[in-house]
């Protein structure tokens, strides 16, 4: 398991980060640069049909070690990192045993990784954990589920013994910005279905998640000079505010958990003549997701007779749905990684994804997709960590699916 973490290492000090504003794909040359590395390895390791496209989508392909007739796996994760965290020069740190106290994550500017903040932490001690160096993100998101996926197939390609049908595996770009499947060919990849392998503790299985879409707004105000502005001067950020206060103030990200839906506003900028801002909306329930969507139609149509028509523009995009509906009628993928969960000594946690990901919109393209945990916390931040035995025991669940697979 060495060369896991070697991989790991190696993959993270890659600056991978998606660029929302470029409409380029991939939108970072440097996802390109991974997915060649990328390329060279498998192709070292001894895996077949191994391919990148222009756009940086990578397919592989593990031959089948037995005649029996068995489904098609895959197994996939993504290639860049969250714009929403630093990831330039990212520097990560090897603590050998975690003891249970602070881990001094940068002496210089005093950031400290706690379990006062970060209890579960506690779960860990006694084990090696990889951290960031307090200044970036760490890129376990999903740099973890690629190396697990590599370490796997170099696993059941040294092991002849453990037998499995054929595997196919893929790693996909920008999907951090909701577009890892809009260039992912399914017929191409050609399998009975899938797991990505992303992000949460070990353990972890979801077939559930958000339906998400996403609002940007676009207030045009009227900027004149503040002495004699009465009856004149309509101040955009201003308006943006007011659109602001009138969303349901408990449907927040920092109010919500479980199945609850939020408005989450991603980013703002205004001045008095000018304001634009962006929101994510997101609830698992279809229904609820549909009102969320009205609430907003109708707050921007109110503000647009109050205001004038034309001062608040509203472009409202879906971005992807509850895969439950996909997964449910083919529930026996959902119990094979259970088994395999169980097999590598492992406590499942099936949990619904308080998020998007490119099995949503996978699954609705065809290819049923849940996730399975890579074994990291706290994703995006600069306190992000991975236990190393998380990330072996995800290589051992990878290799158990196949096998298992193969019993049938």
């Amino acid at each position: 398991m060495e060369k896991l973490v070697e991989r790991f290492i190696k993959y993270v000090k890659i600056n991978t980060q998606s660029d929302e504003k470029s409409d380029q794909c991939p939108t970072n040359p440097s996802e390109l640069e991974l997915a060649k590395l990328l390329a060279k390895e498998l192709k070292g390791i001894g895996l077949e049909e191994v391919e990148v496209d222009d756009n940086s989508y990578l397919m592989a392909t593990l031959p089948a070690n037995t005649n029996k007739a068995v489904p098609i796996i895959g197994f996939i994760a993504h290639l860049d990192t969250s714009p929403d965290s630093t990831a330039e020069n990212i520097n990560p740190i090897v603590f050998e045993n975690y003891f249970g106290k602070n881990l001094v994550l940068n002496k210089k500017k005093n950031i400290t990784l706690s379990p006062r903040d970060f209890p579960a932490l506690n779960h860990y001690i006694g084990q090696p954990l990889i951290t960031t160096d307090g200044t970036t993100l760490l890129g376990a998101d999903n740099k973890a589920g690629i190396a697990e996926i590599i370490t796997a197939m170099e696993t059941l390609k040294n092991n002849p013994e453990i037998k499995h049908g054929k595997i196919r595996i893929a790693f996909t770009p920008d999907e951090e910005i909701g577009r890892g499947a809009d260039k992912f060919d399914v017929k191409k990849f050609g399998v009975d279905f899938a797991y990505t392998i992303d992000g949460g503790p070990i353990g972890e299985l979801e077939y559930e998640n958000f339906n998400g879409a996403r609002a940007r707004i676009n207030i045009q105000g009227l900027n004149v000079h503040p002495g004699t502005a009465k009856h004149k001067m309509k101040n955009s950020m201003h308006i943006a505010f007011e659109l602001e206060s009138m969303l349901p103030h408990n449907e927040k990200p920092e109010y919500t958990e479980a199945y609850e839906g939020f408005y989450h506003m991603t980013e703002f900028n205004g001045t008095v003549d000018t304001t634009n801002f962006s929101y994510i909306i997101r609830d698992h329930d279809k229904a609820e997701f549909a009102k969320k969507k009205d609430l907003l139609i109708k707050i921007v149509d109110h503000l647009n007779i109050k205001y004038g028509t034309g001062t608040v523009k509203l472009t409202l995009v879906d971005q992807y749905y509850n895969m439950r509906e996909k997964i449910e009628p083919v529930f026996h993928i959902i119990e094979l990684a259970l088994k395999a969960m169980k097999a590598a000594g492992v406590t499942p946690k099936v949990k619904p994804i308080r998020g998007g990901t490119d099995g949503a919109r996978l699954s609705y393209m065809g290819l049923p997709c849940p996730n399975v945990s890579s074994g990291g916390h706290n994703f995006h931040s600069r306190f992000e960590y991975i236990p190393i035995p998380s990330m072996e025991k995800a290589v051992q669940v990878i290799v158990k699916i196949a096998e298992l697979n193969a019993k049938k």
